[in-house]
Formats: C-alpha cells, structure tokens, sequence
C-alpha cells in the first residue's frame, strides 16, 4: 500500500505566480490552436511576442528576485526553473524558423510550468519563512495577461 502525498494548498503569496501559469498555459494552447485550424505564423508570432514582453517578462523576474532565493539559485530545482528561462528567452527573441520557435515554445512552456507548480513551488513553499512570503507579497503585484488582443486568431 502507498500513501499519497496529499497536495500542498498554495499559499496566499504564490497564488498570483500561478494565475500567472494559468495564462502562460493558455498561450501554449493558442499556439497550438493557431496551428491546428491553419493560422499564418506571423501572426501567432505577433501574439507570443507581445506576451512574452508584456507578461513573460516581469514574470519571470520576480520569480528570480523574489520567489527563487527562497531556496537559491545553488539549488538544483532553482538551477533548472533559471535554465527554463534562460531557454524559453532565447526561443522568444529566435528570429530564424518562427514555425519551429513557436513549437518549442508552445512545448517547453507547459513542460515549464508544470515542473514550477507540481516540483519546484512546493519545495518553495515548504521552505519559505513567514518574512519570505510577506516579501512576495509586498513587491509582487499580479500580470495581467492581454487579454483584449486586437488579433483573437484562436477563436
């Protein structure tokens, strides 16, 4: 017999990081929407670029300067979460096959943020002290993913 883990309730402060997630999965399945009914590259492109800038971005900032120390950038998760980033960075700004960008984007987002939510903010938050916390709570203020684009190609 095993005994299940039950999952951790996330904690106040690290629930506007996973709203975050919530939306960086929503561009991995308009990718991936765009490309199944036939949507022209550039223009999913369009999209992914002004997410990235407008949401990606900040996000994956504060996770670095607020959410990350909590264990330390030696740490192997944290050490994986910044590689993840470094990565989907360069995929971002990759200019050459947009086709093939979108794609490991769209795959190495979600793979991404999976391992943020079921591996690495347990441990996060398994760790974090009450001034941790209150410090993420102070200077994190949830992104707004955009969410009135002049362009819905995934409708």
């Amino acid at each position: 017999m095993s005994i299940s883990k039950k999952p951790l309730k996330r904690s106040k402060e690290l629930q506007p990081f996973s709203r975050e997630h919530h939306h960086g999965l929503l561009l991995s399945w308009k990718i991936r929407k765009g490309f199944t009914i036939g949507v022209e590259k550039e223009r999913i492109k369009r999209y992914a670029d002004n997410f990235f800038e407008t949401s990606l971005i900040p996000h994956f900032e504060d996770e670095e300067k607020y959410v990350f120390p909590i264990l330390g950038n030696d740490h192997e998760l944290v050490k994986k979460a910044l590689a993840d980033h470094r990565r989907l960075i360069r995929l971002f700004k990759s200019k050459a096959d947009i086709y093939r960008s979108l794609s490991q984007i769209e795959e190495e987002l979600e793979a991404h943020i999976r391992f943020e939510e079921r591996v690495l903010f347990p441990e996060i938050q398994e760790n974090a002290t009450e001034k941790d916390l209150q410090l993420i709570a102070e200077h994190h203020t949830e992104i707004k993913a955009c969410e009135d684009w002049e362009d819905p190609f995934w409708a």
